[in-house]
């Protein structure tokens, strides 16, 4: 009986935006398995996807609320549910897996979950191949960009930050899964930021720290310094910003696989090198974590199908000869984060 709530289970997750496919092997069971015990799993399927007040939820579901309040406290507080405060009063809701769960587990992780998270990936990812709409944008670096031109805020990372009012970091868990397991590799584990109502679940639950908006713009430059991927919602109101690294990101990881990263990456710009400029150093090899750049015997390549328009080619080219253009296709991103799920769910055909 308690294998068949965490397959109900299972599909229950599936059907949120983010997904949570089935696999051959039922490793996605396992992962269930160490997050929720069976009586958890059954109030999760009981949990709407919009936020509710402990009262509405007992009388929804016949429970006893001074009985109901502290288990969703307590699901909340471990990650596995969402809360959020209005007017100081909790609201829970069902979270999906990825963004969510998973990262809300970063405080708990272990080597044998981190395993389990590392097999289950590649499954997860396939989800969203077909899904135009992605969860995660790609911003440039802010020294990647020519000021001489007019460019949204929602392009420019450090605007997008700087009129948050609450923000939260806390540790990458990409990166520390792949140290648990012993892949790790040498780029700042603390960095992975949120904002507003995210910002306080993290720090309420206690997996980041409030910091100010002076820090966090110290995290984006030394996110260019340490040649990395600055990835936030993908909203123009944002709710988080990645960190992300090629050797340890889950989406990098598996948009390296892909014939076509750029067609699986949301961002509006790509890069281009001046072929006359460039002297071949090939420093913008080393700095791309997507293998975008083509190495010729007397100039380097862009190849667009490849470049996701991170901008870290540009800000170390020691004779400019590389920028970013504008994708003349490029669309502005959904508004808000709720508008982003919605755009998914009607995408994967979810009602």
């Amino acid at each position: 009986m308690a294998e068949d709530v965490y397959q109900k289970l299972r599909v229950f997750l599936d059907n949120l935006p983010g997904g949570f496919p089935a696999t051959d092997t039922g490793v996605e069971l396992k992962i269930l398995q160490r997050y929720f015990t069976p009586e958890e799993a059954e109030l999760v399927l009981q949990l709407q996807r919009v936020p509710e007040s402990v009262a509405s939820i007992a009388e929804r579901i016949g429970a006893e609320e001074s009985e109901l309040a502290p288990r969703l406290e307590k699901m909340a507080r471990e990650g596995s549910i969402y809360r959020l405060r209005i007017e100081g009063e909790p609201y829970y809701m069902a979270q999906q897996f990825l963004v969510g769960i998973y990262e809300f587990h970063v405080g708990s992780l272990d080597r044998e979950l981190a395993e389990l998270l590392e097999e289950y990936t590649p499954y997860l990812t396939r989800t969203w191949e077909d899904v135009p709409t992605k969860q995660l944008r790609v911003v440039p670096v802010g020294a990647a960009l020519d000021t001489s031109t007019t460019v949204a805020t929602y392009d420019v990372a450090r605007e997008l930050v700087k009129t948050q009012e609450k923000i939260a970091v806390a540790d990458c868990i990409c990166r520390k899964e792949r140290l648990l397991v012993g892949k790790g590799c040498d780029h700042t584990l603390e960095n992975c930021m949120t904002f507003g109502m995210a910002a306080d679940y993290y720090i309420e639950n206690g997996i980041g720290r409030e910091i100010a908006v002076d820090e966090c713009l110290k995290i984006l430059d030394n996110a260019e310094k340490e040649g990395m991927v600055v990835s936030p919602s993908n909203s123009q109101a944002i709710m988080n910003i990645c960190i992300c690294c090629g050797d340890s990101c889950g989406n990098l990881r598996a948009l390296r696989t892909y014939e076509r990263p750029a067609d699986h990456a949301g961002s509006t710009f790509q890069a281009s090198i001046d072929p006359e400029e460039c002297t071949a150093c090939a420093t913008c090899v080393e700095r791309c974590q997507i293998e975008a750049v083509i190495e010729g015997d007397d100039f380097m390549e862009v190849d667009t199908a490849r470049c996701i328009g991170c901008g870290l080619c540009v800000t170390t080219c020691p004779v400019e000869a590389v920028s970013l253009v504008a994708k003349s296709e490029a669309a502005a991103p959904p508004a808000n984060f709720l508008e982003m799920q919605m755009k998914i769910s009607a995408e994967r055909g979810l009602k």
